[in-house]
């Protein structure tokens, strides 16, 4: 059951990506992403594969190219369509951490390849440190809504976060199950977040329903006008 659990977990992970991909990239909607959130998502793929490889794991590895490329394509599609986050000023703010992250997945590979550290060991570490950041990782979006509860969400994919709370929640009892703590940690934020996520697309979508409603039941009632014989009736019995 374990196993089967973590195969549910890692089929939902590599699936989650995609709808988002077709809705930015095929359609070029991005508004409401968190362009923070974009680039973590990127390079925690980056450090999670170099993970993989450096502990041998080809489950990690496939996982991550799969779900790299297309978390590359959303931020790709993201800063195409809004080129003000490709400013040096949106960039210091938003690609900072994704850059730190680039830098610790590259330092690992240097710390194997060229002083010859023990690969377990490096791994062991580059997984503490990258578990920590993917639990704040899940925070930029859920807040980026909850701060600003104005701004257009049409390019999020309801599909996206709905799989992101199957995921999350079969990776927290993955990560229980196993005595992982880092694994339930992280896919514990996660699932919080999705599900803050998915409860404001709902009411999103609930009101926007109601907005297209209420012109059609607001209407004044239709007033009925009496042909001239009845008005003539009517006056005589007043």
């Amino acid at each position: 059951m374990i196993a089967a659990l973590g195969y549910l977990a890692a089929a939902l992970s590599i699936a989650l990506t995609w709808p988002q991909v077709w809705r930015s990239c095929r359609h070029g909607r991005t508004l409401g992403l968190s362009p923070t959130g974009s680039w973590l998502g990127v390079a925690l793929n980056l450090c999670w594969l170099t993970f993989g490889v450096l502990t041998g794991d080809p489950a990690q590895i496939l996982t991550n190219v799969v779900v790299g490329v297309g978390n590359t394509a959303i931020l790709a599609a993201l800063l195409v369509s809004q080129p003000r986050l490709r400013s040096r000023e949106a960039l210091l703010r938003t690609a900072t951490g994704a850059a730190g992250l680039a830098a610790l997945a590259a330092g690992s590979v240097v710390a194997v390849v060229v002083v010859g550290a023990d690969p377990a060991v490096v791994a062991a570490a580059l997984g503490s440190v990258i578990s920590l950041v993917g639990a704040a990782a899940a925070l930029p979006q859920p807040l980026s809504l909850l701060l600003n509860r104005s701004q257009d969400l049409s390019g999020l994919s309801p599909t996206r976060w709905h799989l992101g709370v199957g995921a999350n929640a079969s990776w927290t009892g993955y990560g229980w199950l196993t005595s992982n703590p880092a694994v339930w940690l992280s896919a514990g934020v996660g699932l919080c977040g999705a599900l803050v996520v998915c409860a404001i697309l709902r009411t999103v979508a609930t009101g926007n329903r109601r907005s297209a409603v209420r012109p059609a039941t607001g209407r004044p009632a239709e007033v009925r006008v009496l042909p001239s014989s009845a008005r003539g009736v009517l006056a005589a019995a007043a």
